[in-house]
């Protein structure tokens, strides 16, 4: 492990002080009013005492008017602040990096929590039978525009000012920025659409507004698809494009992943043959990045062999290693992988037999999220949980916040 346990330095200057990451997931374990609960801070407290050089939380949204899930914690204020002190020192004097992560869902919102759903342009999301629980989206006005990027800015300040240590945007999964990227959610003809300058110009003035706010020694980085696998997309040749353009501006880490909702490949992984054995998504797309640019590279989903991760690094295709569930199942990781007790990291795939919702991750995303709130509740991750009682979990977040909506 001469690779996986060595520090790396950020372009900023920042350290990791190991290779290993907790990538962002799901969380939904935020107040009614979206504060951070007690569990949610406690769980990164254990995550930070199994010393990973970085955490980077699930999503912190901007606005409190576009949810993408019932319990999102949202920063828009100062209204939370002292929670968010307390989040910031939940890795205090462990050396742990604490990242937000930042997002707006556009249309990838919920029509049972969200009274008015923003997209760049009114397409609905393709889902199926799944399409009726989202609603067509209003395409945002100019002045709409420059409020959410500002609003990326004033939550990245605030978090800073709380003590966290980093932030990433999310620009991958489907969400708002990951839209204004793709030719299929993105048919305006003003200088936000039509051509990848144009439709890039959003995640970069987003990246600028949160550098205007948050100064030079504050790192940022971004997660991105490496595609949407999707026909007339977002696609590989387009993302390599942009990930040059966020190089040029100094961006500290790019995060590799892919999929939307519409085409979840972020939980079923788009693999060749070729790279099966080496277990990781999106390999052979990171290992072109790294010919094309001098960003640090982190790369998530897939890895479970620590072996394999070591051989990673060692092939310098990467330079952390991202790991989401396996931290759910494995709270204390990065010891485990350092003290060799733990060589290989298997999760449990929850299902329930229903076709759309278990390739959806309808079952997967709330039986994780459970996982975390019982790590937060100081309980032990149980692999038995029931799948149905996650699903049941999901649908009362949504009926819950739904009767809240609508007092």
């Amino acid at each position: 492990m001469k690779n996986i346990a060595t520090p790396f330095t950020l372009p900023n200057g920042s350290v990791l002080k190991n290779r290993i990451a907790k990538s962002a997931m799901s969380e939904n374990f935020g107040t009614r009013n979206h504060a951070p609960t007690k569990g949610l801070i406690n769980a990164y407290r254990v995550w930070a005492k199994g010393n990973p050089g970085l955490l980077i939380t699930g999503n912190v949204m901007v606005d409190s008017m576009a949810l993408g899930e019932a319990r999102n914690v949202v920063v828009e204020d100062y209204k939370h602040f002292n929670l968010l002190k307390e989040w910031a020192t939940s890795v205090e004097g462990t050396g742990v990096h604490l990242w937000p992560q930042i997002n707006h869902p556009g249309r990838q919102a919920f029509a049972a929590i969200n009274r008015k759903i923003v997209a760049p342009s009114a397409i609905s999301l393709n889902m199926g039978s799944a399409s009726k629980m989202f609603k067509t989206p209003i395409a945002l006005t100019e002045d709409a525009i420059w409020d959410i990027i500002k609003r990326f800015g004033t939550t990245a300040k605030i978090l800073k000012e709380a003590g966290f240590t980093g932030c990433q945007i999310h620009g991958a999964h489907g969400y708002l920025v990951s839209q204004f990227l793709s030719s299929n959610s993105n048919i305006r003809k003003d200088q936000w659409g039509g051509s990848l300058n144009n439709r890039s110009r959003f995640v970069l003035e987003i990246y600028r507004e949160i550098r205007r706010q948050v100064g030079s020694h504050f790192p940022i980085g971004i997660k991105i698809n490496s595609a949407d696998f999707q026909r007339g997309g977002f696609t590989e040749e387009e993302s390599m494009d942009v990930i040059r353009l966020l190089d040029a501006e100094g961006i500290d880490l790019i995060e590799i992943s892919g999929g939307t909702y519409e085409r979840p490949a972020m939980m079923q992984g788009d693999r060749k043959k070729s790279t099966v054995l080496r277990e990781a998504y999106f390999l052979d797309y990171i290992e072109k990045a790294r010919k094309l640019i001098k960003t640090p590279l982190l790369l998530t989903g897939g890895f479970r062999s620590v072996s394999v991760m070591e051989k990673a690094l060692e092939d310098g295709i990467l330079d952390v290693i991202g790991l989401a569930r396996p931290f759910c199942m494995y709270p204390h990781l990065a010891n485990q992988i350092f003290d060799g007790s733990v060589k290989r990291f298997d999760i449990p795939t929850p299902k329930i037999g229903i076709s759309f919702l278990d390739q959806l991750g309808g079952v997967e995303l709330p039986w994780y999220e459970l996982q975390i709130q019982r790590i937060g509740k100081g309980k032990s991750p149980k692999s038995n949980l029931s799948g149905i009682l996650a699903f049941w979990f999901s649908l009362k977040s949504l009926f819950v916040k739904s009767f809240w909506k609508n007092k």
